[in-house]
C-alpha cells in the first residue's frame, strides 16, 4: 500500500514532490519514561538509539504517510515508542500548528481486526501534533485505509491474485496520497500569502520554518 501511495504522490506533481520510504524494521526506539528532561535539554535525553534520525525526518517533512500493521488491536509497540517520544519531546507540537498533512494505512487479518482502532489513534495523534489528517475513498479509506489481508497470504500475493478487496485498498491508498499532495500545496500557497499575518499572531513556527526551508 505504501509503495503504491508514494508512487501516486510523486505522479500527482512530479516536478515538486520528493518522497522517501523509511522503514522502522530493525530500528531501535527506547520507550518514553516521562522523565521530562526534554523540557530542559530541548531534545530527548535518550540518544543511543534511532529516534533522533526519524524525529528529524518527521520535523522536516511537509507530509507523512504512516503505514503500519495491526498488532493486538493497535499499533506495534516499537512504533508506539516513537510516537510517545516525538509527542513528548517535541513539546511545541501541542501549541504550534505545524500544518503537516498526514495519511494512514493499516492492515489486519480480518474485516474487524483492529484497523479502525489503529486509524482512530493515528488521527488523534495527528491532531495533537498540530497536523492535518486526510481521508480517502469510502468505504476502506474514509479515515485512512484499513485493508484485510487474511493470514498467511501477504497483500502482494492477494494483489497478484486480483483480490477485489486488496485492489480497492490499493486504490484508496493512491487517492489518499494524491489528496495529501494537493492539500499540502494549498496550505503552502496559502502560507506564502499570509506569512506576515502568521508571524504576527504566533503559533505557526513549525509551518513557517518549513516555508523558509522550501
Amino acid at each position: 500500500m505504501l509503495e503504491h501511495a508514494l508512487e501516486a504522490a510523486k505522479a500527482t506533481a512530479p516536478d515538486i514532490v520528493e518522497t522517501e520510504l523509511y522503514s522502522i524494521s530493525g530500528k531501535i526506539f527506547e520507550h518514553c519514561d516521562s522523565c521530562h528532561q526534554c523540557e530542559v535539554l530541548g531534545h530527548c535525553r535518550k540518544v543511543e538509539d534511532d529516534f533522533a534520525e526519524l524525529r528529524d525526518k518527521w520535523l522536516a517533512a511537509d507530509a507523512i504517510i504512516y503505514s503500519v500493521p495491526v498488532y493486538h488491536m493497535g499499533i506495534p509497540s516499537q512504533f508506539k515508542s516513537f510516537i510517545d517520544r516525538v509527542g513528548h519531546s517535541v513539546q511545541e507540537g501541542f501549541n504550534d500548528r505545524a500544518l503537516r498533512v498526514m495519511g494512514f494505512l493499516t492492515s489486519g487479518s480480518g474485516f474487524a481486526s483492529g484497523q479502525e482502532s489503529v486509524l482512530l489513534f493515528l488521527n488523534s495523534h495527528a491532531v495533537m501534533m498540530g497536523c492535518i489528517p486526510i481521508g480517502g475513498l469510502w468505504p476502506v479509506g474514509y479515515i485512512g485505509v484499513g485493508a484485510r489481508v487474511p493470514y498467511p497470504k501477504t497483500m502482494r500475493q492477494n494483489y497478484a491474485d486480483k483480490d477485489e478487496h486488496v485492489i480497492e485498498a490499493i486504490e484508496a491508498s493512491k487517492e489518499i496520497a494524491k489528496q495529501i499532495v494537493l492539500v499540502t500545496r494549498i496550505l503552502k500557497a496559502g502560507g506564502e500569502q499570509t506569512k506576515e499575518i502568521l508571524k504576527r499572531n504566533g503559533g505557526f513556527d513549525f509551518f513557517l520554518q518549513r516555508l523558509e526551508n522550501k
